[in-house]
């Protein structure tokens, strides 16, 4: 299939994660909220709800553009089959963390891209499994009170303090961070814009 060179590139989050990962593959792009629905059937399962979530958001902002490659991700934390989100509130934040606590659990991110032009859309995800070192009570509300837990999946950021509860990781770290760098540039490859 050939691929159109595409210029514009539009990633449709506000997640400043999102923003500094895709500025270390040295692309120009601009950021565009999509304040897209983010509920889905509860049937679906993990990988299901990464990509859905991920292809919605950015064809909430393509559907506001005449022209450019816009891209979508979304992360999702699972544990014993259940996904968690972000945390509603600190006594939600510190039950997540609470269950994360000394087991491994795991984490999917879906990265989408939509030509605005052509409407070709291409969806994949990634996963990562991560352990959770066994933290005390103590440890968990001092976690909390760094106010860090409360806008990012499962109530930890691999990337900021949480990295001092995180014992280790079998997968790619940045699928954890919010946006797995190698899938997201064979991804921009196939849309005419290569990394490398």
């Amino acid at each position: 299939m050939t691929t159109e060179k595409h210029d514009t590139l539009i990633l449709a989050s506000s997640s400043p994660r999102r923003r500094e990962l895709l500025q270390a593959l040295g692309i120009p792009f601009t950021v565009m909220t999509s304040d897209a629905d983010e509920t889905t059937a509860p049937h679906l399962t993990a990988e299901q709800v990464v990509e859905e979530l991920s292809l919605r958001k950015a064809k909430a902002v393509a559907d506001r553009l005449s022209e450019g490659l816009v891209l979508g991700s979304d992360t999702v934390v699972v544990l014993d089959g259940q996904i968690l989100g972000k945390p509603v509130d600190e006594a939600d934040a510190f039950r997540m963390l609470s269950m994360l606590q000394g087991r491994e659990h795991t984490v999917y991110t879906g990265v989408a891209l939509v030509d605005v032009a052509t409407g070709r859309t291409e969806v994949a995800h990634s996963h990562t499994d991560v352990r959770i070192r066994p933290l005390s009570e103590a440890e968990i509300k001092s976690y909390i009170a760094t106010k860090e837990p409360m806008d990012k999946a499962g109530s930890y950021a691999i990337q900021g303090i949480g990295a001092t509860i995180v014992e280790g990781i079998t997968g790619d770290y940045f699928t954890v961070v919010g946006l797995p760098l190698g899938l997201t540039s064979n991804l921009l490859a196939r849309f005419g814009m290569p990394v490398l």
